[in-house]
């Protein structure tokens, strides 16, 4: 029986040292949050400045992480969306919406514990219709 107990635990020390060696880059962060925030009606586009414009362009290919900024401290991860709302819509609902989605993509497909979601409107979208 003893024996039994001492592989037990000599398995669960290998598990947990294994767990404590997975480190996921911010990139991979801000990526799920850009994904969970495309899903949101009410969002225009993402505010990223020139170089999330400039690797767009360049690269062909739509910039998830554009406009989201990440920041890892061990288990805790704090993230900064900035978003261009489309006018009309309320924006205290447009945030909160991506507050929970962002912390909960995160959370499930990481582990990590999201302490913020801090949502930065940059604009309001317009668009112009044509008038007859």
């Amino acid at each position: 029986m003893d024996e039994n107990n001492e592989e037990l635990n000599l398995v669960e020390n290998i598990l947990n040292e294994e767990e404590d060696n997975i480190n996921i880059a911010e990139e991979v962060i801000t990526t799920i949050a850009g994904i969970a925030v495309s899903d949101i009606p009410g969002v225009a586009e993402m505010a990223g400045g020139i170089a999330g414009g400039i690797s767009e362009v360049l690269s062909g290919k739509k910039n998830l992480s554009k406009g989201i900024k990440a920041e890892i401290d061990g288990n805790n991860v704090k993230v900064d969306v900035n978003i261009i709302v489309n006018y009309g819509i309320r924006i205290p609902d447009v945030a909160f919406d991506i507050q929970n989605k962002v912390k909960n993509a995160i959370e499930t497909m990481t582990g990590l514990k999201v302490g913020e979601v801090n949502v930065h409107v940059q604009g309001v979208n317009i668009e112009k219709t044509e008038e007859n």
